[in-house]
């Protein structure tokens, strides 16, 4: 889960035509991308516009440059369904509805821009971003750098092929092949914990293979060639879902953290303009619409601090 000290993303390759199907019937964003710089970045104008729900209050507590230009500059890696992903040449997901209402309560634009997850908090120190939202888990690490307020929460899940012909448990996979996203959570703090207990109890190591997406690794255990994965909860319960009777949920949820949108650490203003705009969404009920369009009500939550206190 989401405690990823990096992020996550979505499965869209080899498992497509599952994949597609779904995230055509069930998303309502539509931010379409197009090439913007020689990183493989993609950038979008929003959806989201200033309507009549707009809070003048709000945006005048948004830097001057957001103001003026009237749009929102967002990094986020949209590999990670169904919190962001692309769909074709659309940015789509559970955070994007999300921020998209946020931004309307604002009375702005979003443009958003696709890049690596390890480079979103970067962007945003940099001022190549505004903000960022990617399924970021609000930890000690991450606030030392940014601003994070929180709009979700979710946990870890393991996800395992169907009828677990493999026999994983999660709370003792020695000698188990497991798949991960790379500089997640699961990859960076879960599973080193899991497998120094194995080696410390004299039982063979876990057989770790990362990869960059999400997709990959579902791939991997959708083929065979890991026993297990791991991911935060939202995304293994998607994988379960879309890639019809090939997988299923092992266990239960464990360490439910929140997430966090990231603003600059200077820009105090501009993360309690956020806050408020969460809070403004949840009480018009476009918030909660935002998560029940991809199954994500479970991980609602009823207050939107700044900078949360973590473990």
């Amino acid at each position: 889960m989401p405690v990823r000290p990096t992020a996550r993303r979505p499965f869209l390759g080899a498992l497509g035509a599952l994949a597609v199907l779904g995230l055509t019937a069930t998303g309502c964003g539509s931010d379409s991308l197009s090439p913007s710089d020689s990183s493989s970045s993609t950038t979008s104008s929003a959806a989201a516009s200033a309507t009549g729900s707009a809070d003048a209050a709000l945006k005048a507590m948004l830097p001057q440059s957001v103001q003026d230009s009237g749009t929102l500059r967002v990094g986020t890696n949209a590999e990670y369904a169904p919190n962001e992903f692309l769909d074709g040449d659309t940015v789509k997901g559970m955070d994007i509805d999300v921020l998209n209402a946020v931004a309307a309560k604002l009375g702005v634009k979003v443009e958003y821009s696709n890049a690596s997850f390890d480079s979103l908090i970067t962007g945003v120190t940099s001022n190549r971003y505004d903000i960022a939202i990617s399924s970021f888990t609000i930890n000690a690490d991450r606030l030392a750098q940014v601003n994070m307020v929180q709009y979700y929460n979710a946990g870890t899940q393991w996800v395992v092929a169907k009828g677990n012909p493999d026999g994983i448990d999660p709370a003792n996979a020695c000698g188990k092949t497991v798949a991960v996203q790379s500089n997640t959570t699961q990859s960076d703090d879960d599973l080193p914990v899991r497998t120094k207990a194995c080696t410390d109890a004299g039982k063979p190591t876990i057989t770790v293979l990362s990869f960059d997406s999400q997709e990959d690794a579902t791939t991997a255990v959708v083929q065979g060639r890991a026993a297990a994965m791991l991911a935060d909860s939202p995304i293994s319960a998607y994988a379960v879902k879309q890639t019809g009777d090939k997988l299923e949920l092992a266990g239960d949820i464990y360490d439910a953290a929140p997430y966090g949108i990231v603003t600059p650490k200077e820009q105090t203003s501009e993360a309690d303009a956020i806050s408020k705009a969460l809070t403004a969404i949840a009480a018009d009920g476009s918030y909660e619409a935002a998560l029940d369009n991809w199954g994500g009500a479970s991980g609602a939550v009823t207050e939107f601090p700044v900078n949360p206190s973590v473990s």
